[in-house]
């Protein structure tokens, strides 16, 4: 496949990151006052030779191959203000990353367009959405740790991973969270998180993995979002999961085997207390976690993907 020029923005950090793995240019628009969704190649990611920035003022006279869409904004409003009419004309792909907020059945998607490629992250999010006349495809997560960490388990706690957790409420799980919090120790990372008890602020991506393997589990609070990166960057450290059985999760994880799901807390509660008693049970279900997103994450799959939906509409 011959590699493609690409014009997208930074919306998922982590997520962009994995992406640009593909043999392709990225091309990352910018602007003065590097607002959100416009800082480019900003963060701690080592982003590669291929990642470059676009200004703002400057995309319309650019050469690119493909447009790829991230958010609604830069959908119903910013590509008529960048692109030129030939640039509005070119291969376009909308990536979705999450689940419908509205209505979780009924809520149609406002990529209403035959010529768009939607790609969702997940076999849930492309099942609750309506989309439409416009064509569709799932690609799964593909996640490449940033540094080599192999979980141990020293810290009889449980870690959490959830950017402002206090100011997105009952979808994130601020009450589970709290709930459960005063029950089995755990300890939560993220942006804001130094706001909230038990918190200890955020941590850089490549600090995160090895702060994960120290603790003995991870726990997802989260009622109703995509498939968290930070569960399958989990995973691949060889943390055991807990986590609501809600959204994609219950397909990744089995109970007993790589960690434990279900919308009762009192169960999830005994199951982690287990856990802090038993590191070895702990380690096992890591263990096996790890296969699993080995076996279903890995970044060969997830870049072999998204080098097929390219090639689907730029070729």
């Amino acid at each position: 496949m011959r590699r493609l020029r690409i014009l997208t923005w930074h919306v998922h950090g982590n997520y962009l990151y994995y992406l640009t793995r593909a043999p392709h240019d990225f091309y990352l628009v910018t602007d003065a006052e590097r607002s959100v969704h416009h800082t480019g190649r900003s963060g701690r990611l080592p982003w590669g030779d291929n990642v470059h920035e676009a200004a703002a003022d400057r995309i319309g006279a650019m050469q690119f191959d493909v447009v790829l869409f991230q958010s609604r904004l830069a959908w119903e409003s910013e590509q008529y203000q960048l692109l030129s009419p030939a640039q509005m004309c070119l291969p376009r792909i909308y990536l979705e990353h999450d689940p419908p907020q509205e209505h979780p059945t009924n809520t149609r998607h406002w990529v209403d367009d035959a010529q768009t490629l939607l790609v969702h992250v997940t076999p849930f999010n492309a099942l609750m959405w309506d989309s439409g006349a416009t064509p569709t495809r799932v690609i799964e997560h593909g996640v490449a740790p940033l540094v080599e960490a192999r979980h141990r388990g020293e810290l009889d706690s449980g870690l959490v991973v959830v950017n402002n957790l206090d100011q997105r409420g009952r979808r994130l799980g601020a009450d589970v969270y709290e709930t459960v919090r005063r029950q089995v120790p755990l300890v939560l990372y993220g942006m804001g998180a130094d706001r909230i008890p038990g918190g200890m602020g955020e941590a850089a991506h490549d600090v995160l993995p090895g702060l994960m393997a120290s603790h003995r589990f991870f726990f997802n609070p989260i009622r109703y979002t995509s498939l968290g990166l930070s569960v399958v960057e989990a995973m691949m450290v060889g943390m055991p999961i807990a986590g609501l059985a809600t959204t994609e999760l219950p397909t990744v994880i089995v109970n007993g085997e790589n960690g434990h799901v279900d919308t009762r807390l009192d169960r999830l509660v005994e199951v982690m207390r287990r856990w802090v008693r038993d590191p070895a049970e702990a380690r096992r279900l890591g263990d096996a976690a790890r296969r699993t997103a080995q076996e279903r994450f890995g970044i060969g799959r997830f870049v072999a993907d998204w080098s097929d939906a390219l090639a689907s509409v730029a070729m």
